[in-house]
């Protein structure tokens, strides 16, 4: 079993006339996971206007916690109550930057990947220092460092970089026709 966190990437196609009813129930699921130690996160991206299918990101700090969520009894029972809700169930497990920029068969070169975390690190990263670099300039370095990365690790992990990797989708996956198998991953 692996030490490091492990996000757990699920797809599901809900007609649009249920829509309100599956937030309901995933809203659910999500408090439901966060009942289990381990339990890092959860996010869910809503298809646009011209799709159907959501993406929910649930995130645990090793595969032993996600299993055990993944096996439970109640998340058996929350899966059957929603059963009629969706189509097309897809699951899959990443680990670590591979979480950022989806499957295997589609993750772009690691050049590009840089490029959109950079994209999303430098503004993030300048605000931070215009706004609060005054009151830190006082402190000794590591202290300056120790804050503004605990700052913005979190909002890094589930804003800026998603939001990075979601508007360079199109630069960072070129068209092709996809597999049955992929599944884009854009965590909150």
């Amino acid at each position: 079993m692996s030490a490091a966190p492990v996000t757990m990437l699920v797809a599901r196609r809900v007609p649009r006339e249920r829509f309100h009813e599956f937030r309901a129930w995933l809203h659910e699921g999500e408090l439901l996971a966060a009942d289990f130690a381990g339990y890092l996160g959860s996010g869910v991206l809503a298809p646009p206007p011209d799709d159907d299918e959501f993406q929910i990101v649930f995130r645990f700090s090793d595969e032993a916690t996600l299993a055990a969520w993944e096996h439970s009894a109640s998340r058996r029972t929350w899966l059957q109550r929603g059963s009629g809700l969706f189509a097309q169930p897809l699951e899959q497990r990443v680990r670590g930057l591979d979480a950022w920029f989806g499957s295997a068969q589609r993750r772009p070169p690691r050049w590009k990947q840089s490029v959109a975390i950079w994209l999303a690190f430098f503004p993030v990263s300048l605000a931070f220092n215009l706004l609060f670099g005054g009151w830190l300039s006082d402190l000794p370095l590591a202290v300056r460092i120790l804050l503004s990365t605990l700052a913005l690790t979190p909002l890094m992990t589930y804003w800026f970089i998603p939001l990075s990797t979601r508007l360079l989708e199109p630069w960072l996956q070129p068209a092709r026709t996809p597999a049955p198998a992929d599944i884009a991953l854009q965590p909150r």
